[in-house]
């Protein structure tokens, strides 16, 4: 077990990546809670989520920015070196071809921040995400 020195916090893995303090309540203040470089990201991905779903539901959950419309989902979390965005396994698979650039992880996209944000890929994974089954 490893203890978090910030937090106290107890983690089965040494340094685990985690949250420290309380959790923001809304995107903006999660946005002002990450690096300049992630700040971009995260512009970047909910202009595209509020512009193509233009009634999705933005809230913050399990610490992170959740978008929601119906029972379909997206989410993202800001790393040190990149966004995790998690979209269901359907769609990744849809889109996978286009994503032969970044590293996926189970429902994860990695999205580096060295890199420029595929906004055409984002847009459909969003669209595909809030499609009707």
């Amino acid at each position: 077990m490893w203890t978090c020195p910030k937090c106290g916090r107890e983690f089965k893995r040494t340094n685990q990546g985690h949250y420290c303090g309380k959790a923001p309540e809304t995107v903006e203040e999660y946005m002002e809670s990450q690096s300049p470089e992630a700040q971009a990201y995260i512009a970047g991905l909910r202009e595209i989520l509020l512009r193509c779903i233009p009634d999705v539901t933005e809230r913050i959950a399990w610490s992170m920015p959740v978008y929601k419309k119906g029972n379909r989902s997206i989410s993202f979390s800001a790393c040190k070196k990149h966004i995790s965005l998690y979209i269901d396994e359907d769609v990744l698979e849809i889109v996978r071809p286009q994503l032969s650039e970044f590293v996926i992880k189970k429902n994860a996209v990695y999205l580096p921040y060295d890199r420029v944000l595929p906004e055409d890929v984002i847009e459909t994974i969003v669209k595909q995400s809030f499609a009707a089954k």
